[in-house]
């Protein structure tokens, strides 16, 4: 095998395996080049509907369409070719009845050549797992903190301390009983966390629960500071991109008002260049 050849993405089932081995990566992407840039690192690249607040400027993620997931996600597949592509649904797209909920995940794999759907919920959502992928759609669940859910939990607050523990507990071996592939645990206590992941036999995917999980995700625009409205506990930055972008805009505009951009190297001439001899 040639040492440049690209790896084939994995599926649902290739994830499922990861169980226990190597941890799986993961980060949110919503655009076609940064797509590109995570390809080669990520086992899986969500499409999050964090979209709604990272580039729509929403105060949640309630405000998210069917419309907006499906063309984030058309420019994230666009950009993939090593990682599964997961996409969320949004909001109201599948709690009224699994039927529903099948219309939608259908319509989301068949518009963007997703390879799973992930949606949020515990026990309540068990009996919707198991509806699709019965009918061949693979699911990531979601637990603990869910941000669809912010407005009914009084805030994006750790989930599963002291007496909640047990309720996430169940929430986890729902989702693994009803067929998930993995779950994302969100907001969710360590020792929680390693319970749950010890316990159960799909991965576990931690964002702001614990190194022992089988997998970690982040909002990428988070990680490398492109968001900056506030930064959750749970986020490391990597880079401090936005300052740097900021600066280059201020200084853009700066040469633009002293008229030193664009300079003679930047413009064009009215005769053509011309072409040496051919040797």
């Amino acid at each position: 095998m040639s040492a440049t050849a690209r790896k084939k993405a994995p599926n649902a089932q290739d994830i499922r395996a990861r169980k226990g081995g190597e941890p799986l990566v993961s980060l949110t992407a919503y655009t076609t080049p940064m797509a590109r840039l995570m390809d080669d690192h990520c086992d899986f690249v969500l499409v999050g509907d964090s979209v709604g607040m990272v580039l729509h400027g929403l105060e949640s993620t309630l405000g998210v369409t069917m419309e907006m997931m499906v063309m984030h996600g058309q420019a994230v597949a666009r950009g993939l070719e090593s990682a599964m592509m997961v996409i969320d649904m949004p909001f109201a797209s599948y709690e009224h009845s699994p039927s529903e909920a099948f219309r939608n995940a259908a319509r989301l794999m068949s518009q963007t050549s997703a390879g799973a759907v992930k949606l949020e919920g515990g026990v309540e959502m068990a009996e919707t797992i198991r509806f699709l992928v019965k009918r061949g759609i693979p699911v990531m669940a979601h637990i603990g903190l869910t941000p669809q859910s912010v407005n009914t939990l009084g805030g994006y607050k750790v989930q599963g301390r002291e007496e909640q523990a047990e309720a996430v507990l169940e929430d986890a071996r729902a989702v693994a009983e009803a067929g998930a592939f993995s779950v994302v645990l969100e907001k969710v206590p360590q020792k929680l966390a390693d319970q749950i992941t010890g316990e159960i036999a799909i991965p576990t995917i931690g964002i702001g629960a614990s190194a022992g999980c089988d997998g970690q995700i982040l909002v990428v625009d988070d990680m490398v500071g492109f968001f900056t409205a506030f930064k959750p506990k749970f986020v490391k930055r990597y880079a401090e991109l936005g300052p740097l972008a900021e600066a280059a805009i201020a200084e853009y505009a700066a040469e633009v008002r002293a008229r030193t951009f664009p300079a003679d190297e930047h413009v064009f001439s009215d005769q053509a260049p011309t072409k040496g001899p051919k040797t």
